[in-house]
């Protein structure tokens, strides 16, 4: 059964959604050679719940700007998380993205890398040209970009956090957090920011908008590794335990491995292995579960959830600011 705030909130991200991918069919419209934009519009016309758009949107609203003057901030938030997504499965060489084949597997590897590089370019080409003619102030033009820059360097370094962590076994939970702010979180806290500053919102507004988002996005980073442990492939549109096969040292895996005796360390590891067996990861989700690893992990995402609705709190109360209320709960209860 879907409750009225399912409901409301699918029908707010589908319209986001729609003015989105709209604005972007015209922006990455096919141009010679054909395959390189087919090849960067791709994940985006596979689907994709388009948070952080939204995230940008409703920023803007709640401190009373016009949401077409956010769009094409938007717009380049989901050219940016689109580059990441081609370009991490290329690292993790994840064969399926969004139910289908990765951007490498359909096109190969040379030009899954170039589809993102173009992708990245197309990013600032969007809040140069697009910003400028939905009459935002040049000042403003130059701080998003700056915003968008300094998140594009912060995924980067995120991102080989993560890598690194698949090599050592000994990860802390602190420093997994500071991997999700830099490498998940970061996007979410800056398109937050990005809408608040387009929308004419106060430096305090913007900030606790930031803080909304970054707490928001750790929750969802979170919620999103249990997923990767729990749901089924068709729901999750990537294969489950891939985390586990890559070595990812997500928070479920970190916890258990704490509290793991030594042959359930040893269980648990074997599934972390590049060749390891469906029965070795199947065995490893057992164990994790067993261990209380995916209550913990539910757990710590509600807290981070509790703690952006606090930051929403001295917010203007309308409309918009109900929106984000209801999408940091989407974040924790969400199924796929």
């Amino acid at each position: 059964m879907v409750s009225s705030l399912d409901q409301h909130l699918n029908k707010e991200l589908k319209e986001t959604s729609e003015k989105v991918k709209s604005f972007l069919e015209r922006v990455l419209s096919i141009k010679k050679p054909e395959t390189l934009y087919e090849a960067s519009a791709y994940l985006i016309k596979a689907g994709g719940k388009m948070l952080r758009p939204y995230l940008t949107i409703k920023s803007c609203e709640v401190v009373g700007g016009e949401a077409i003057k956010a769009l094409p901030a938007a717009a380049a938030i989901e050219i940016l998380h689109t580059f990441t997504l081609i370009h991490d499965d290329i690292m993790d060489e994840d064969p399926v993205r969004r139910g289908v084949p990765a951007v490498h597997v359909k096109w190969g590897l040379p030009v899954a890398i170039m589809a993102g590089d173009m992708l990245f370019a197309k990013v600032y080409e969007t809040i140069a040209e697009e910003l400028t003619q939905k009459n935002v102030p040049p000042e403003k033009i130059v701080k998003v970009t700056s915003l968008i820059s300094k998140a594009a360097i912060t995924i980067c370094e995120g991102q080989t956090m993560d890598m690194s962590f698949s090599k050592t076994e000994d990860v802390s939970e602190e420093e997994y957090i500071e991997m999700v702010k830099k490498k998940t979180s970061c996007l979410f806290k800056t398109a937050a920011m990005v809408g608040g500053l387009i929308g004419g919102g106060l430096e305090w507004q913007i900030k606790r908008l930031g803080d909304y988002a970054e707490f928001s996005g750790i929750a969802f980073q979170i919620v999103d590794d249990v997923l990767g442990l729990e749901a089924d492939e068709k729901t999750l549109g990537k294969p489950v335990g891939s985390d586990l096969r890559e070595g990812k040292k997500t928070l479920p895996i970190i916890f258990a491995l704490k509290k793991a005796n030594q042959q359930q360390k040893k269980t648990i590891l074997d599934a972390m292995r590049g060749n390891s067996t469906q029965k070795n990861i199947l065995e490893a989700k057992k164990v994790i579960e067993e261990l209380g690893s995916i209550t913990y992990a539910i757990e710590k995402a509600k807290k981070y959830t509790e703690k952006a609705l606090k930051q929403l709190e001295s917010l203007p109360q309308n409309q918009a600011r109900k929106s984000l209320e209801n999408l940091a709960k989407f974040v924790v209860e969400r199924k796929f």
